[in-house]
């Protein structure tokens, strides 16, 4: 056991284990993502799907702790190896002699992937407060999963978080998919364009399919 807590706490190892643990939260959200769909189908779709899954009393729990599990190791070591990184960094590595102050939004995506990623867990946050624990309105403890779902993404904080969370998200997971798959050594010029391409594409799509549920109980719901 010594040798693989040794080798998960090399460099290599710990991007190693942020590239895949980011491909397994990727492969959640796509499934997630999946079932939200749902809710442009209509309530007995979306009531069917959520009933389904809350009915699985021994398996939903084990798949909660283990996400749980894939989410921390996946935050510590992006906390643990963006401190290597700014560690090993000289002072002067990204000063740049121009006239011009430098701009956020000139930056490549890897130096606001700390920044997006505090954004997602605020959201993350805000989301299992509401749809998990129902902290902030207990009320829709007593709603079937549709009327839920419409009830706390028509809140104003809620849709906003939603919306910037969502952004913030889908940011987040077009750069790390391409750099996960460069990780794990899929990296060749003939793959390189497609892999980026392909990454931004399902990056725009989380962004546009989380985002869109709170406009959806906005915009058609009463």
């Amino acid at each position: 056991m010594s040798w693989v807590i040794k080798a998960f706490s090399s460099s290599i190892g710990k991007k190693l284990l942020l590239a895949i643990t980011g491909l397994a939260l990727c492969g959640f959200l796509v499934a997630h993502l999946a079932g939200n769909l749902l809710l442009y189908v209509g309530p007995e779709a979306y009531d069917k799907y959520a009933d389904a899954l809350h009915a699985q009393k021994l398996l939903l729990p084990i798949a909660e702790v283990g996400l749980l599990g894939l989410f921390l190791v996946h935050l510590v070591n992006a906390l643990w190896t963006n401190a290597d990184n700014k560690a090993a960094r000289p002072v002067g590595y990204e000063m740049r002699q121009s006239k011009q102050p430098p701009s956020a939004f000139l930056k490549p995506a890897s130096s606001v992937m700390y920044g997006t990623g505090i954004v997602v867990l605020l959201f993350l946050l805000l989301h299992l407060s509401d749809f998990r624990f129902e902290l902030r309105n207990p009320a829709v403890a007593e709603m079937t999963p549709f009327v839920k779902a419409k009830v706390l993404l028509r809140n104003p904080v809620t849709a906003i978080v939603y919306i910037i969370g969502s952004c913030a998200l889908g940011y987040h997971v077009s750069h790390g998919l391409q750099s996960a798959f460069q990780t794990l050594g899929v990296n060749h010029p003939k793959y390189t364009g497609a892999i980026g391409a392909a990454s931004r594409a399902f990056g725009l799509i989380v962004a546009l399919g989380f985002g869109s549920f709170p406009l959806w109980a906005w915009a058609f719901h009463s």
